[in-house]
């Protein structure tokens, strides 16, 4: 089900997305007769913004899109820049957006492992489908980390295993898709080919009547995956290289997209990412890794880090074969990059990680001498 409920199916921006609740918050910027619109793409400081006609007596509202000036909400925080998704308050007169209606969800990344910096790639998202590609090795680290960014958005996650009439044997493609299940637990995942069109009706099914974000690498064959939820050719797909199943960004802006009736709703379709940095994700990775966080419930120690410490009910998993080691190790791995990012603009939070990091070096030293013994003295 989409978040925003209570449509008004008679307004002309019902098909976008437009609410009781959106028309509340919009409620004040109405009174001093400006637009309701939504961004549809952001390019250079403009925005193609799809709004309404002002009512001019017995003729109905319309939807239609202009080119805005977002200069006026400009701001120093990059996460508040305007974006594909925003809704926004326009003064057509001007051409210019005025200011950003509150968001509901929003899909939040690190802009660079060097900058403490984030990076809004889409507002107001119901549904965020991370596309993998079946024509490359299947790379379970990435699925967490895109899973991790997609449920600390608020949006639900959904896994699609793109190019499934690449993998024919029934077996292997089950085993595949197994192996996802145990990376996204509580996540849907499903195997499409826009080849062939399987799985196409079925997604269509799911993510009908809100906005949809595709997220995922290069040759992840969104454009194409896009095209057909459209039904029809409105993004430019290109070739993927046939050495390492790679793509070559075909798409290069954030495209918000009406889906066709009766299912309706948008798709926001984006370029493919080579860096997922997170960016204040922790309880997006919680999320992601429920059993573990469900197993340090029982630590003995309620600090327990997982590494070295007696009473630890997560490595009692880990050794008794129900938690594999590589879901423990992506899970660390993505808590040391959260802390570290947090760390750059805190330094409180920073000296506190330090004691910490110093305190488990010290326990780790005195494991290991009460495995060994004892050094002897000079």
């Amino acid at each position: 089900m989409p978040l925003f409920h209570d449509n008004t199916p008679h307004h002309p921006l019902a098909r976008y997305g437009w609410d009781t609740g959106l028309e509340s918050d919009f409620a004040p910027y109405a009174a001093e007769g400006q637009l309701p619109g939504r961004i549809v793409r952001v390019e250079r400081g403009r925005c193609d913004v799809v709004t309404v006609t002002a009512p001019s007596g017995p003729a109905p509202a319309e939807a239609h899109t202009l080119t805005a000036d977002i200069a006026p909400v400009s701001t120093s925080d990059p996460t508040r820049y305007a974006c594909t998704g925003d809704w926004v308050a326009l003064d057509a007169d001007a051409s210019a957006v005025t200011a950003l209606l509150p968001r509901r969800t929003q899909i939040l990344r690190s802009t660079s492992s060097k900058r403490s910096e984030g990076q809004v790639l889409a507002a107001n998202v119901d549904h965020a489908v991370i596309a993998v590609s079946l024509a490359a090795e299947l790379d379970l680290g990435r699925v967490e980390r895109f899973l991790a960014l997609a449920w600390e958005s608020g949006a639900q996650p959904v896994v699609l295993l793109t190019k499934a009439d690449l993998v024919p044997d029934p077996a292997t493609l089950a085993h595949l898709v197994a192996d996802t299940e145990t990376a996204a637990p509580g996540v849907p995942v499903l195997t499409v080919s826009a080849e062939t069109g399987e799985g196409i009706d079925a997604l269509s099914a799911l993510v009908g009547g809100g906005t949809t974000v595709l997220l995922g690498q290069s040759g992840a064959g969104k454009s194409t995956l896009a095209n057909a939820l459209l039904g029809a050719e409105v993004q430019q797909v290109n070739a993927t290289r046939d050495s390492d199943g790679k793509g070559r960004h075909t798409t290069t802006s954030r495209d918000l997209l009406p889906l066709p009736l009766p299912g309706g709703g948008v798709l926001i379709d984006t370029p493919g990412l080579r860096g997922v940095g997170l960016w204040d994700a922790e309880s997006g990775v919680a999320q992601v890794f429920a059993e573990i966080e469900e197993l340090a419930g029982d630590c003995r120690f309620q600090d327990c880090a997982h590494v070295a410490e007696p009473g630890c009910a997560v490595l009692a998993a880990v050794d008794a074969g129900a938690l594999p080691p590589r879901r423990l190790d992506s899970y660390r791995k993505l808590l040391r990059e959260n802390e570290r990012l947090a760390a750059r603009t805190d330094a409180r939070l920073r000296a506190e990680l330090r004691r910490s990091w110093k305190q488990k070096q010290a326990l780790g030293r005195h494991m290991v001498e009460r495995k060994r013994g004892p050094r002897p003295r000079d």
